[in-house]
């Protein structure tokens, strides 16, 4: 759980400097955060995974669903951020 506090606050602070960016477009700014954002998320996932990797039964079980639950979290953020600058793309 520290290390998806330390995720979420990387990419919070990602995205803000991303807003920051000198003449980039609100779409651009909008990927760029969420690719952090999803950076953070697949590293937690290899973390979890490597978890998986030292445990045995169902303790191994639980952590390759849950990395692979953050793995799909990853895909989910990325899509969106794609949708969402396609969006912003299209009403400039």
């Amino acid at each position: 759980m520290k290390m998806l506090s330390k995720a979420i606050a990387l990419s919070a602070f990602a995205a803000l400097a991303a807003c920051g960016g000198g003449g980039d477009s609100a779409a651009d700014n909008m990927e760029a955060a969420a690719d952090n954002q999803a950076d953070a998320l697949e590293m937690q996932a290899e973390n979890v995974s490597e978890m998986a990797d030292n445990a045995t039964g169902a303790a191994e079980a639980t952590l390759e669903n849950q990395a692979e639950a953050l793995e799909n979290q990853a895909d989910a953020v990325e899509e969106n951020a794609a949708e969402q600058a396609e969006a912003v793309d299209d009403a400039n």
